[in-house]
């Protein structure tokens, strides 16, 4: 089932529709999230040798036990076939726990209950780069915006872009007050582009329930972050080359080379990836998540944002089938209290947060 009784289209519809999209987004990268392994060239020929281009659905088996060997060892839950309900992953935690930190201490919350939340509801082992050094932080003592910068060479990676979803979930049509509440949180890890990562993230999903189309949306999520950096300058260097009428394979490989150097997990090649996935994807669910996924670098990172966009422009009804049921409407989660909970669950969870703001 794709839909829990709610009209296309409606606020229930869309939140939905970003909560399936960014669950479905996530799995079909996760086979190959390891960005100096899984380059695009790589990814495209594991789909050319098992036949999957175009890319329509989640990836296929390997072929070859070479691939077998240089996936994620949880492929075997992510590929088709074999999915029943999503797999753990902290693309995943990370959107539950803001639904618990909104749920319990409002839209007033403060970063240093951000960080008592991680503390009390999430394993230290699941967290990773810049959010595993701000949990360490907090643990011995320090506080925000301390937890960022102590011991963190992390601050400018994708971890606080792959927390704001919450946010814009839960601010529809308001992308202002998605990108504060998403700075709010992502202080607590990061700094300089990870936290404008965070509200670019934010502002475009909240952005996307109202916009008329997906560059409408980017450009009002460009408005909440400082013309100026490096992260506003790359997103409007993808559009420009989409404008241009460039191929999404000419526009995600020049702004590869412009960005060499930042590593897979830096916010800012991840966000060109996640761009160009979303103004060549133009609306398309299935296009979108396929074309963000075949970017390479943090492959379920990106596909989860750009799927959670895509989703919240089409509505649950939207998307299509071969991608909402294989997840069985069920969630895996590392968050104490919420592993195997309903997706639907979680969208009417987030939908009376966000009917609260509208």
């Amino acid at each position: 089932m794709t839909t829990v009784g709610t009209a296309a289209g409606t606020l229930a519809d869309r939140v939905h529709g970003g909560w399936l999209g960014r669950i479905a987004g996530n799995m079909l990268g996760k086979p190959v999230e390891q960005g100096e392994v899984w380059t695009r060239a790589r990814i495209d020929r594991y789909l050319g040798d098992a036949g999957a281009l175009p890319l329509t659905d989640y990836l296929p088996e390997p072929v070859s036990a070479e691939d077998a060997a240089a996936l994620r060892p949880e492929w075997r839950r992510c590929v088709r076939g074999r999915i029943h309900g999503s797999c753990r992953d902290d693309d995943v935690d990370y959107a539950i726990l803001g639904l618990r930190l909104l749920e319990r201490h409002g839209f007033a919350f403060s970063t240093e209950q951000v960080g008592d939340l991680w503390l009390l509801s999430l394993p230290y082992l699941q967290t990773f780069t810049a959010e595993r050094a701000a949990y360490r932080n907090l643990a011995n003592g320090l506080r925000p915006p301390l937890t960022a910068t102590y011991d963190n060479p992390y601050q400018d990676w994708i971890g606080a872009l792959i927390r704001a979803d919450i946010h814009g979930w839960t601010c529809p049509g308001d992308p202002h007050r998605a990108a504060a509440l998403a700075r709010r949180d992502a202080v607590l890890s990061h700094t300089g582009n990870g936290v404008y990562g965070a509200m670019w993230a934010a502002a475009l999903i909240a952005a996307a329930f109202t916009a008329g189309t997906v560059r409408d949306a980017l450009e009002e999520a460009l408005s909440v972050i400082p013309g100026g950096c490096r992260l506003a300058r790359t997103v409007r260097r993808v559009a420009s080359l989409h404008e241009s009428g460039l191929s999404w394979e000419q526009t995600v490989a020049t702004v590869a080379e412009e960005t060499a150097g930042l590593g897979w997990i830096h916010t800012v090649p991840n966000a060109a990836v996640i761009t160009a996935g979303l103004l060549y994807g133009d609306g398309d669910f299935t296009r979108t998540v396929a074309l963000t996924v075949r970017g390479g670098l943090d492959t379920d990172s990106n596909g989860a944002t750009a799927g959670s966009v895509a989703g919240v422009l089409t509505g649950a009804h939207g998307i299509p089938e071969q991608w909402t049921d294989p997840l069985e409407d069920t969630v895996r989660t590392a968050v104490f209290g919420f592993d195997g909970v309903r997706i639907s669950e979680l969208a009417e969870r987030t939908l009376r947060l966000a009917e609260s703001t509208v």
